[in-house]
This record gives C-alpha cells, sequence and structure tokens, in this order.
C-alpha cells in the first residue's frame, strides 16, 4: 500500500475524495455487508482481537505487546496472530526471529515475536488451529477486524484521537475500512489513543450501544544519542508525521524528513540517498522500531550499513485504564467458560 493521501485526514470532505465518493460507497457497502457475516470458525481458544476503523497506524503493536506483558503477570499465555502483511509467508508458520527477515512475515511479526510465541497465516482460522496445538491459552489477533472468518470473543478497537475517523469516508475516498456504523456493531471496547478532539464521531457510536470506553497514550522512550544534534528521520509506516512529531515533542532537532509508504520494503536507492543526504548534512539519522526491524533483516551490505548508522525511537503504550481493560478480559473468559 502507498502513502496515505493527506486529504484523508482532514476533517472536511475534499475535492479528491467527492470524486471518489462513488467507489467509496461500493467498496463501504461490500465491506460493511462482509463484516456482518458470521464467523466460519471458532477456536478452542479465547480470541482477542486488537484493530481499529481505519488504515494506517493507531498503535496497534506497542498496544498488543503491552496487553500481552500484563497477561503474562496474571499467569496467562497469551500468543499473537496476525497477517504477516508485508511478508511473502502465507503461513500458518510460527515465526522465528532468528530465521525470519520482514520479507517472509513482515515487521510487525518479528517485533512481536520477541514477546510471545507469534503466528502469520492469511487464513486466520488456520493460524488459531496451528496456534492450539502450542503451550498457549489465548490469542491475541493484532488487526484482522473486519476479518469474519474466525469468532472473536473480544474485539478491542483503537481511535487515534489527533485523526478520528479521518474525513469520514471509506477507502479510496477516506481511510474507514467499512462504515463506521456497521464497524460499532462488531466493537466490544473502545480505545481512545492520545490526545486531541477527533474522536467525538467515534465516542458517540460506542455511547450509542453503551459500550466500555478506555484511554491510552503511546509515551517515547529516551534515547540519549538524539540529545543535541540534528537529526534526519525517516520512517515507512502508516503515518510518518505521528513519529516526527513524537521526536520533535521530545525536544529532538528534527532538520530533515523522508517518508515512505507503510512496511515500504528500502531499496538500495533508497539506503544509498539516506546515507548520503545524512553524511552531507551532518546529521544523525533516525527511525522507528519497525522499519529498523526491515533494515535488520534485509540482505546486502548497504542495509546493514543504513541499520548501523540509524539511531530508533523507541515508543510503548501506557493504559492507564489498564486494571479496568484486564477486568473486560477477565469478565469474556468466564462468560466464554460457561458457554457452550
Amino acid at each position: 500500500m502507498g502513502k496515505a493521501p493527506d486529504f484523508w485526514w482532514k476533517p472536511h470532505v475534499s475535492v479528491q475524495a467527492l470524486a471518489l465518493a462513488p467507489v467509496s460507497w461500493v467498496y463501504g457497502l461490500i465491506a460493511g455487508r462482509r463484516m456482518l457475516q458470521r464467523p466460519k470458525a471458532k477456536s478452542t481458544l479465547p480470541v482477542i482481537c486488537i484493530g481499529n476503523f481505519v488504515v494506517g497506524g493507531t498503535g496497534k503493536t506497542p498496544f498488543a505487546l503491552q496487553l500481552a506483558d500484563r497477561l503474562k503477570t496474571e499467569d496467562r499465555k497469551p500468543a499473537f496472530l496476525l497477517r504477516g502483511y508485508g511478508g511473502r509467508l502465507k503461513g500458518p508458520v510460527a515465526v522465528d526471529p532468528s530465521k525470519h527477515t520482514a520479507a517472509d512475515v513482515g515487521d510487525e511479526a518479528l517485533l512481536l515475536a520477541k514477546s510471545a510465541p507469534t503466528v502469520i497465516a492469511a487464513d486466520r482460522p488456520a493460524g488459531a488451529a496451528f496456534l492450539e496445538k502450542l503451550p498457549v491459552d489465548l490469542i491475541l489477533m493484532d488487526d484482522g477486524f473486519q476479518n469474519p472468518s474466525l469468532h472473536k470473543d473480544l474485539s478491542l478497537v483503537l481511535i487515534d484521537c489527533a485523526v478520528g475517523f479521518g474525513n469520514g469516508l471509506c477507502l479510496p475516498a477516506g481511510p474507514l475500512r467499512a462504515p463506521a456504523q456497521k464497524q460499532i456493531l462488531k466493537t466490544d471496547c473502545l480505545v481512545l489513543i492520545g490526545e486531541g478532539d477527533r474522536a467525538e464521531a467515534a465516542a458517540h457510536l460506542a455511547g450509542r450501544r453503551a459500550l466500555p470506553i478506555l484511554h491510552a497514550q503511546i509515551a517515547v522512550e529516551e534515547n540519549p544519542a538524539l540529545e543535541g544534534i540534528k537529526l534526519l528521520a525517516y520512517a515507512g509506516i502508516g503515518r510518518p508525521q505521528k513519529f516526527y512529531k513524537s521526536l520533535k515533542d521530545q525536544g529532538h532537532k528534527v532538520t530533515a524528513t523522508r517518508s515512505f509508504a507503510d512496511h515500504h520494503e528500502f531499496s538500495e536507492a533508497d539506503a544509498r540517498a539516506l546515507i548520503t543526504q545524512a553524511e552531507r548534512d551532518g546529521l544523525q539519522l533516525v527511525t522507528t522500531a519497525k522499519d529498523m526491524a526491515r533494515l535488520e533483516t534485509q540482505k546486502g551490505e548497504i542495509f546493514h550499513w543504513l541499520a548501523a548508522r540509524s539511531e530508533v525511537l523507541n515508543v510503548r503504550m501506557d493504559i492507564p485504564d489498564e486494571d479496568r481493560l484486564i477486568g473486560l478480559i477477565k469478565d469474556c473468559l468466564r462468560n466464554r467458560t460457561f458457554k457452550t
């Protein structure tokens, strides 16, 4: 997928969006109907889905990592299930960071696999069946909220308060993966991420269905190597501007930026251009953990050179409502126990 157009995230409907509106309407109709289909399979393990309404990053991966860590303290044995977007393998396959590359399984899978057993599978029911044979007792499905193939016991939907639903239109005129009114029907809990006033529409939909609304925020981990020097920041994620803003909010000197498409596979020309610009202008390269996961596993000396030349700004998810979230999950698991 290429870079998301800027007009998607404007609160008003632009001329470009209006031109695409007929296609958007058809897409939304099909996607909405598909979401409401009855699941084809139900796992013997509980499935907790972490999704979002729109394309692009809302913090699902750091949220999933934080939730997995907390569940471990509750004596659970969570595992991750995801499609492995950006990877060539269809799965189901257990991700091994020492063997697989981002080209094999995608960057997100490599990050998740460092925390808990991780399986990628284009066929989600097949992936769940694979996990049932492993020593795990709960599936955290990263994304796949709109995919109806596997029954979800609890669906947590993340909303970025800085952008909300964007312009409120479905692909390709806007960022919504299906009409919000359809997606809310499959939502069990809304998680508002960060600050901003663009989440009112989502909160209103959740309020009408009396859904629990939780809050969380992305926290940036300090990197002393970035202090007091000029930076060339680059990223191939859903919304690179969030990454650049995080750097600036930390007081770092972002002199130049280079944005790439989400899950971008860097070419030799990309790597050479970044290194050349940094050396010419005396800038320190800095990127995201996802981009570094791709670089470190790409074949070719120049990618290893770029990785070695680059610093990483790591982030984590802080969930002030974490105890309440764990309570919701425990209630879900108890109810599932009593169902036949």
